[in-house]
């Protein structure tokens, strides 16, 4: 009931705020650029500069009041892959954080010597190039602001999309886009940076949602992977019984356990891999804000956990990343963790009310969670005390209560553009013939689903981690539509790829990577008054080589 309470007091919230936007404006507002860009993401920054590099005329609008997508909200142990192919605005954000950390006043709760130089399998700086890929989540988004402050980029924020109707189509172009505020925006090119391809779904461009079977692009490791463990984020060899009373099916099954058919290895489902909140995370006592009971809290919801712990699961604290001043950022990691694993199938196609709720959901289950490891006698000891010591960063995400401000939306829809990349472009067993940058890091998906083996046991599937032998080319065709569908339309994010190859290109660096080149084929098609399918491809390479975007491996 108390779950219950706490979604419609959301719910209230929620609908208040789009009633009372909707007073604010009149419908005849309305302002124009050359390109509209719709997102607050990390590829919507870099799209926008190099825009605004060019001399365009650029509005950013989007939902966030708070801008850099999962950059600034919480991911801040990056992952690279392999850092040499990361160029343009991309590695200029990387070089910014270095700077910053250079400076003594930056280094609050330790020093730099204190800190050390882990990365995600790199070091998290590097001297000699003078680039940090660690970072603090309020560092991210500073930098960000000042892209936005530096180039004069006009940005209005808490503005959602009309999805029904607010996008209107002429001739196969999007002509403007309405807000559920009642604003309009018209430009000659659109770029739509959301995760969720929001604007791409509403001005009727063919996109996929979920895992196609491995047939359909002749590939291995998409669809669904029974029996696959690549990782530790399974339940292994312990034999847990998913049911309430262990011994007996009768009694009902465990909460976040689905008693659906999983489907057969290989097999194509609506399933996407699993969300949760990147964590901010510090011990040090003048920063730290202690776990409380969220509204909500069910004990019995985490009742899996107390029996992986009974089998002898001893890695909690594995994710528990470091980043500068004595902070983390905490990722899932292991049978049962921060994803909340199946709780997310709807959330793609969701209305904004629905999509809140899930939202809610995820984060009552993750503040949940942190509370009954720090609470519960259930819990060992050793590893309550240990969490006992952990809270919130007082000093991050300092006007939403500490809790990032972004879920991690680590895949919704994908285009079906004009060239779809699959595991054989990501592995380099097909060629690519127009690159308009590289990826390197593994082909990553997290866990889709909790289900019941035959055997009568707990079992997870979906996680992937598929490590290319070498980086590899992104083809122009998959940031653009079909050209029958829309010709002014540019998506950076919700790429024209399969499943498996998204987990791979969905990595943050590579999205501010092809957000940029997004905007240089923007400015490209306008200097040269072409449809942007129309461009020749060297033309786009030549000015994508001139910012530093890098093409090709060397």
């Amino acid at each position: 009931m108390k779950i219950k309470f706490v979604i419609i007091k959301a719910i209230t919230f929620i609908l208040v705020f789009f009633s009372f936007e909707g007073k604010l404006f009149s419908a005849d507002k309305t302002k124009n650029a050359d390109v509209i860009v719709y997102g607050g993401t990390s590829a919507a920054i870099s799209s926008a500069v190099q825009l605004a590099r060019l001399h365009k005329k650029v509005i950013i609008i989007c939902p966030d009041k708070h801008l850099g997508g999962m950059s600034s909200s919480g991911l801040g142990f990056t992952d690279v892959g392999d850092k040499s192919v990361i160029g343009g605005i991309s590695r200029e954000f990387y070089q910014r954080i270095y700077v910053h950390y250079q400076q003594k006043k930056s280094w609050n709760w330790q020093t730099i010597e204190e800190y050390g130089n882990k990365g995600q399998d790199i070091p998290a700086i590097d001297s000699e190039k003078k680039t940090m890929w660690i970072f603090e989540p309020h560092v991210a988004e500073q930098i960000f602001e000042d892209f936005i402050r530096e180039n004069k980029i006009e940005v209005i924020r808490n503005k959602w999309l009309d999805r029904d109707k607010g996008v209107k189509m002429k001739a196969g172009k999007i002509i403007s886009i309405q807000m559920l505020s009642g604003e309009i925006y018209t430009g000659n090119i659109f770029i739509d940076a959301t995760y969720e391809g929001d604007l791409m779904a509403a001005a009727g461009v063919s996109y996929h949602v979920g895992r196609e079977s491995n047939s359909v692009y002749n590939e291995k490791w998409n669809g669904v992977q029974l029996g696959v463990f690549q990782h530790s984020h399974n339940f292994g060899q312990m034999k847990i019984r998913p049911y309430i009373n262990p011994e007996n099916p009768a009694s009902g099954i465990l909460p976040g356990i689905s008693s659906a058919d999983p489907g057969k290895k290989g097999d194509g489902d609506k399933r996407i891999q699993a969300y949760c909140f990147r964590l901010c995370l510090t011990k040090v006592k003048k920063n730290h804000v202690p776990f409380e009971k969220p509204e909500g809290y069910d004990s019995t919801q985490y009742e899996l956990l107390v029996r992986i712990l009974n089998a002898g699961w001893r890695e909690t604290f594995k994710k528990f990343d470091p980043i500068p001043n004595k902070k983390t950022d905490v990722n899932n990691h292991g049978p049962f963790s921060f994803d909340n694993i199946g709780m997310n199938y709807d959330y793609t196609e969701a209305s904004y009310k629905r999509r809140f709720e899930i939202i809610k959901e995820h984060e009552i289950y993750q503040k949940g969670l942190l509370y009954f490891y720090a609470n519960d006698s259930r819990v060992p000891t050793e590893i309550r005390h240990e969490m006992s010591e952990w809270g919130l960063a007082k000093d991050e995400f300092k006007d939403n209560n500490n809790w990032p401000y972004q879920i991690y939306v680590r895949e919704a829809r994908r285009m079906d553009g004009q060239f779809v990349m699959t595991e054989k472009e990501v592995l380099s067993e097909n060629k690519v013939l127009n690159s308009i940058g590289m990826g390197s890091y593994t082909m990553d998906s997290h866990n889709t689903q909790r289900y019941i083996t035959p055997e009568g046991y707990v079992q997870n599937e979906g996680d992937i981690g598929i490590q290319p032998e070498r980086p590899y080319q992104i083809d122009l065709g998959v940031i653009l539509p079909k050209k029958e569908e829309c010709k002014n339309l540019i998506v950076p994010v919700a790429v024209s790829c399969s499943h498996i190859a998204f987990g791979s290109i969905r990595m943050e660096p590579v999205f501010m990577i092809l957000g940029q080149s997004a905007g240089i084929i923007a400015g490209t098609a306008l200097d040269m008054g072409s449809e942007i399918h129309d461009l020749r491809y060297n033309d786009i390479k030549v000015n994508l080589i001139k910012v530093g975007q890098i093409l090709e491996k060397k």
